[in-house]
């Protein structure tokens, strides 16, 4: 079936910061805040309570720090802002103010003079 032609699955995967409340074992009961959530911590081993991590699909996928957990949400109100009309604020603006980078394999392809990495 062309590309074209295909059904497209309108559903996107997006990281979602929370907080870990309680762990047993590779389960552990997470909240972003607003609700809480059992989340597998299969690729993430072992955290204790209080600590960041990004959820995919009720997945921990990795931790992170209380910092950008709270751009990432910051980020994340700001998106739901603009799908809803408005503005979005400020939560972008710190990658405004550093402007695009490369990932750093291709930063030092770059560097380096290569057409492609």
């Amino acid at each position: 079936m062309p590309a074209s032609s295909r059904p497209r699955n309108k559903a996107m995967c997006v990281g979602i910061p929370m907080k870990i409340l309680s762990v047993d074992g590779i389960a552990a009961i997470a909240t972003d805040g607003t609700r809480d959530e059992l989340i597998d911590l299969s690729l993430t081993g072992p955290v204790e309570p209080g600590t960041w991590v990004l959820t995919f699909l009720s997945a921990a996928r990795e931790v992170v720090t209380a910092e950008d957990a709270a751009l990432i949400a910051e980020a994340l109100d700001s998106l739901r802002d603009i799908m809803n009309g408005g503005d979005g604020g400020d939560a972008f603006a710190d990658i405004e103010a550093r402007g695009p980078q490369l990932p750093p394999h291709l930063a030092a392809a770059h560097a380096a003079g290569k057409a492609n990495a």
